[in-house]
């Protein structure tokens, strides 16, 4: 259901960057049709303030310390009472959108969109609509590996041929940390808990084609 017209709509934020920040609560103050019940500046406090109140619509960034953008969409994907996520990012990756989709969000605004391109979004994705740049659908079905960037490509056809973690790491020229913080990455996009089912999703990726 959508939120009623009459009510102003709840808002919490989590951006990195404090003079965007600034901007966006001179933004929301202007207006009464919305109200700014928080503003944080990372996932892991985006995720605390769920946690501790009721809101209409989250606005996230993608790439934020700690809990990035996805990470959040993925804590919150099977809570049934969270916000809807607008995710609001300047990042030149024209994948996010479809990965923003396919984790659970509700909207997506470009940071390079004029500032009532986000609020007009806030109020669709309110009223129980989804907001996106145009995504070929048929992609989110028919190549599961397509939210993988290309080193987590790499490091997943070395898993499938067996390679250790210290072994990707000499071949890819990479700290044995890098490894690890891919391979996590990894796991969290594929839907997947240990270094076998990652494989496994490959292979049958593979068979697909």
């Amino acid at each position: 259901m959508g939120v009623q017209s009459n009510k102003p709509i709840d808002i919490v934020i989590a951006e990195k960057n404090p003079l965007l920040q600034s901007s966006l609560v001179k933004l929301f103050a202007g207006d009464e049709r919305f109200c700014l019940a928080a503003v944080t500046a990372d996932g892991e406090k985006f995720l605390e303030a769920c946690d501790r109140m009721r809101f209409d619509v989250g606005i996230i960034g993608w790439e934020m310390p700690g809990q990035d953008g996805r990470a959040v969409l993925q804590a919150l994907r099977n809570r049934t009472d969270g916000p809807r996520i607008i995710v609001y990012t300047g990042s030149p990756n024209p994948d996010v959108p479809r990965q923003a989709m396919t984790l659970g969000a509700a909207g997506f605004c470009s940071k390079r969109e004029a500032p009532e391109q986000l609020l007009d979004t806030i109020q669709a994705v309110a009223a129980g609509r989804m907001v996106f740049p145009f995504i070929d659908v048929s992609s989110l079905a028919s190549d599961p590996l397509a939210g993988l960037t290309p080193r987590e490509r790499e490091l997943l056809a070395a898993l499938a041929g067996g390679l250790t973690n210290q072994q990707m790491a000499s071949q890819l020229d990479i700290s044995l940390n890098t490894v690890k913080f891919h391979l996590k990455n990894l796991y969290d996009k594929l839907g997947v808990g240990n270094r076998a089912q990652a494989v496994a999703f490959y292979l049958k990726g593979r068979e697909g084609r």
